[in-house]
C-alpha cells in the first residue's frame, strides 16, 4: 500500500514537470514565431479598422484600406487619402491582437512595393500633396518614379497639371517621404 503511494506521488510529480516543460516549450514557441513578424503582418487583418500611424511630428488617422510589404493607405476622409511608407512609420495604435502569417501575401504581393503604388498613382495623374522628412510639403502631380526617386511637377494643388501651372520639376528620394496624400 505504502508503495502506491510513493508511485501516486512520483506520476503527480512527474505530470507537474512535464506541464511546466510544456508550458516554457509553449512560451518559447510563440517568442520564435512573433520574432519573424513583420509590421504588414500586423496590418494585415486590421484592414477597415481605425488606426492612429505617428510618423515624424505627425499622427494621421483614419481607416485602414490597404497594405503593401513596405507601405499602408489609410482613408482619412471620403475624400482624402494617405499613402504611408513602412519605413515612415514610428508607431501604429489601433491594431488589434491578430497577424496574418509571415509571407501571407505570396510572390505576387511582395512586388505590390511603395514604388508600386506610387506608379499608380502617377499613372492615374491625381494631384498630390507630398510631405518629406524635414517637414517641407510639395504639392502637384507624380510625373516619373524611378527605382529609388520620384519626380513631382509642382502646381497649385487646386488645378490639374498644365505646362503653364507647372512651377517645376522636384527630383524626391523615396527614402524621404513621409507620407503621399490625394489633394
Amino acid at each position: 500500500m505504502r508503495w502506491e503511494a510513493l508511485f501516486s506521488d512520483l506520476e503527480a510529480e512527474f505530470a507537474a514537470a512535464e506541464a511546466v516543460e510544456a508550458d516554457a516549450e509553449l512560451r518559447d514557441r510563440v517568442r520564435r514565431e512573433t520574432a519573424l513578424l513583420r509590421l504588414a503582418d500586423r496590418l494585415a487583418p486590421a484592414r477597415g479598422s481605425d488606426l492612429a500611424v505617428h510618423v515624424a511630428a505627425d499622427v494621421i488617422r483614419g481607416s485602414l484600406t490597404d497594405a503593401g510589404v513596405d507601405w499602408l493607405l489609410l482613408a482619412e476622409s471620403p475624400a482624402r487619402d494617405a499613402l504611408i511608407p513602412v519605413r515612415a512609420v514610428a508607431s501604429v495604435t489601433g491594431l488589434g491582437r491578430m497577424s496574418a502569417t509571415p509571407g501571407f501575401e505570396g510572390r505576387v504581393g511582395t512586388k505590390l512595393t511603395l514604388a508600386y503604388a506610387l506608379r499608380g498613382i502617377a499613372r492615374d495623374r491625381t494631384g498630390v500633396a507630398v510631405v518629406l522628412m524635414d517637414g517641407t510639403t510639395c504639392s502637384g502631380t507624380i510625373d516619373r518614379v524611378g527605382a529609388d526617386f520620384i519626380e513631382i511637377a509642382e502646381h497649385p494643388a487646386s488645378e490639374p497639371r498644365r505646362a503653364a501651372s507647372v512651377s517645376g520639376v522636384r527630383t524626391v528620394p523615396q527614402s524621404a517621404i513621409v507620407v503621399v496624400r490625394s489633394v
